[in-house]
């Protein structure tokens, strides 16, 4: 199968290109890379980690529409957040847009690579293949 990479690397604000695309797809499955509260600059929005969480999401939403999907092809997350303390927050903000289809979630605490940062979301997701017909 091939693998399609979705979108292009990220920059930071110091100009740096970091070394990954957004999203890849193989067949029906995609795979996106962890999304973060930031905006187009990769600076964290402010608000708290509810505020964070939303762009997060926003942001994911935008790969996967890009990649030809949507929040409920979403099969399954992996959560990083910075502070267990946020749970709650979060836990509010995420629930508000999954709605009832929630996929499966792994959720732990550790550190983030970006400065501010307080929540990372990771995707996969499994549409129908296109038919293929010729």
């Amino acid at each position: 199968m091939t693998v399609h990479r979705i979108g292009l690397p990220p920059v930071l604000q110091n100009g740096a290109k970091v070394p990954l695309v957004p999203a890849t797809r193989v067949g029906n499955l995609i795979f996106c890379s962890g999304a973060l509260g930031v905006d187009a600059s990769f600076k964290p929005v402010d608000g708290g980690v509810g505020a964070q969480t939303r762009q997060a999401i926003a942001n994911l939403k935008a790969v996967l529409a890009e990649a030809g999907a949507t929040l409920a092809d979403v099969a399954k997350t992996t959560v990083w957040l910075t502070d267990l303390a946020n749970f709650a927050e979060f836990n509010t903000a995420y629930a508000e847009a999954f709605g009832d289809a929630f996929p499966a979630r792994s959720t732990v605490t550790s550190a983030l690579a970006i400065p501010g940062a307080l929540v990372e979301i990771e995707a996969v997701a499994a549409i129908p293949e296109t038919d293929k017909k010729s």
